[in-house]
C-alpha cells in the first residue's frame, strides 16, 4: 500500500471547495447548479485517489444515487440563537476527540410538522458549521446512520441568502463511513433526529 498522501488530501478538499463555489455563485437555477454538482461529485469519486471508495468499489462504480431533485426542500431561513449553548464530545476512533457546541437552530414545517434542527459549530482552530440529521428515510433508504446537509470546514457550505442560511435537502450526502468500514465518522446527536422523511439528497450507497 502506498503512504498516504496529504497533498492528495488537500487537493480533493480544494476539489469540494470548488463545487461547493459554484453552486454558491452560479446564477443558474438551483436544479441546475445541483445537476453539475453531483456530476463533479461523482468524477471525484471515481478518478480522485482520495475517493472515500476503496478499490473494488471504484472498478463499479458509475454514480451516487440520489432522489430526483424536489425544489420544495430548498430552504432560506433566518437562525435563531440558543439561549444556552452547550458542547458535546465526540469520540472517533483512530482520531482526536471532536467537540460540537449547539449555538442556533433553525426551524421551519415539513409534512405538516415543525422541525428545528440544531447546527453546530465545530470547536477548534478554524471551526465551521455542522449539519447532521437523521430523519425517517434512514429506516430502508438513506444511510441508517444519518446524513450530513453542511459541514463547512470541509467545504460543504451552501452559503445565505441576505441573512438567511441556504438550507438545500437536495444536497444532503453521506458521511464517509457510509461507504465502507475503513472510515469512521460523528453522527448525529439525538437533538438531530427529526421525525419526518426528507426524500431528498443522497440515497444509500448500494
Amino acid at each position: 500500500m502506498l503512504p498516504f498522501s496529504y497533498a492528495e488530501l488537500a487537493d480533493y478538499r480544494c476539489r469540494v471547495f470548488e463545487m461547493y463555489s459554484h453552486v454558491r455563485v452560479s446564477t443558474q437555477n438551483p436544479e441546475v447548479r445541483w445537476r453539475r454538482f453531483r456530476s463533479d461529485q461523482d468524477s471525484s469519486f471515481k478518478t480522485h485517489p482520495q475517493t472515500s471508495l476503496n478499490p473494488e468499489q471504484v472498478a463499479d462504480f458509475t454514480s451516487l444515487r440520489y432522489y430526483p431533485y424536489n425544489p420544495a426542500h430548498r430552504l432560506t431561513h433566518p437562525v435563531e440563537p440558543l439561549s444556552e449553548r452547550e458542547a458535546i464530545q465526540i469520540n472517533l476512533q483512530d482520531d482526536c476527540p471532536t467537540r460540537l457546541m449547539a449555538f442556533e437552530r433553525i426551524s421551519f414545517g415539513i409534512d405538516n410538522q415543525k422541525v428545528s434542527p440544531t447546527l453546530f459549530w465545530i470547536m477548534g482552530y478554524g471551526g465551521g458549521i455542522f449539519l447532521p440529521f437523521k430523519d425517517l428515510t434512514n429506516l430502508n433508504e438513506t444511510y441508517p446512520g444519518g446524513r450530513f446537509l453542511l459541514d463547512t470546514i470541509k467545504g460543504a457550505d451552501l452559503g445565505w441568502e441576505g441573512d438567511k442560511l441556504v438550507i438545500d435537502f437536495n444536497f444532503a450526502f453521506n458521511p464517509s463511513c457510509a461507504y465502507n468500514t475503513r472510515w469512521h465518522c460523528p453522527l448525529p446527536p439525538p437533538e438531530n433526529h427529526l421525525s419526518v422523511s426528507f426524500r431528498a439528497g443522497e440515497m444509500r450507497y448500494a
